[in-house]
């Protein structure tokens, strides 16, 4: 088997501890997924004291949410997937197809929605009063989905491949870096909603150069080579496969914020829609713990898979279970 970027990953992952393995990629996981989670929140913290509009602000970008999941359940699609392989195989053809995947999707996803965005909002629970803010907001994201698709595909490779804590690190800037530029685009620049779309955008592109500089890198194992983008269908065809399943589990909850929005608007108002964002987030926050264990465990497992220890592969997956439903519970 090939090194990885720490050079002991492949070995470790191998031999080492299942519980230690477990913390360690799983930590940096869950430090990664909940700062994600408190991205959004912190948008929301400042979009909320916008003078005399920021109740209604709110509830328009509570409206993108389901949109936002549904981004979300195409960039698992070929995320999760490609990820696996490149902890079962740790090879260069995976990389390239990624970047290829995610810049078609995203492409297809941003091109459509755009077109059609007035309709799609008001059937995910825009009203009058609350749309202009969707759609100042919204614009600006799909405009850069593809930056936030690569962002995130090209993060999980790096975790993947053995840097959980780089992965981390990056995702930790993001969020940091959004909190400082957000009051200064929504506030002193006075753009509102879409000075926090605008902030969204430049910490992502600024993290995805960081990452594409990475892989550019000779001393990495596993790099771009002579050339970013690649497709293979047999590639694409497995990654996809594997990532259908955290597909359809997105697109259920996307489906399940439109149906409630589309209530709250009929019997609570705007307001309600506003309120069911924010528990929203707050509850997204816990999810994101259990996701990070599953992020934690996914290369562990992968690579072991591949290597034929289908014990080790039994242990972590029982071992994230636990962990992930005591949080639950408690």
């Amino acid at each position: 088997m090939p090194d990885t970027t720490e050079g002991r990953a492949p070995i470790e992952l191998e031999t080492k501890k299942i519980s230690t393995l477990l913390k360690e990629y799983a930590v940096p996981g869950i430090i990664a997924m909940t700062a994600s989670s408190l991205y959004n929140m912190v948008d929301s913290i400042y979009i909320g004291h916008i003078q005399d509009v920021g109740a209604l602000a709110i509830s328009g970008i509570a409206v993108t949410f389901p949109i936002m999941n549904l981004g979300t359940a195409i960039g698992t699609l070929v995320g999760v997937g490609a990820s696996t392989l490149v902890s079962m195989l740790l090879g260069h053809k995976v990389l390239p197809n990624v970047v290829t995947l995610n810049v078609v999707l995203g492409a297809i996803f941003s091109i459509l929605l755009l077109c059609f965005l007035k309709p799609v909002l008001y059937f995910f629970g825009a009203s009058d009063a609350i749309y202009p803010f969707a759609r100042d907001y919204m614009v600006i994201i799909l405009a850069g989905f593809i930056i936030s698709h690569l962002y995130f595909g090209l993060n999980g490779m790096i975790r993947a491949t053995g840097n959980p804590r780089l992965a981390m690190g990056l995702t930790l800037f993001t969020v940091i870096s959004n909190a400082i530029l957000d009051p200064i685009f929504i506030f002193g620049l006075g753009l509102g909603v879409k000075g926090a779309a605008i902030a969204t955008v430049l910490c992502q592109a600024m993290s995805l150069t960081y990452s594409i500089l990475y892989f550019s890198s000779g001393k990495n194992v596993i790099r771009f080579g002579k050339r970013i983008f690649g497709f293979s269908a047999k590639i694409a065809r497995t990654s996809m496969g594997i990532g259908m399943g955290p597909f359809l589990m997105n697109t259920a909850a996307c489906l399940v914020s439109m149906f409630i929005n589309q209530q709250l608007r009929h019997y609570g108002g705007d307001l309600a829609i506003g309120a069911y964002g924010i528990i929203n987030r707050v509850a997204f926050l816990f999810v994101m713990i259990i996701m990070g264990i599953n992020q934690g465990m996914q290369p562990i497992a992968s690579y072991n898979y591949g290597a034929g220890k289908g014990k080790r592969v039994k242990k972590v997956y029982w071992l994230s279970v636990f962990w992930a439903s005591a949080v639950c519970v408690l």
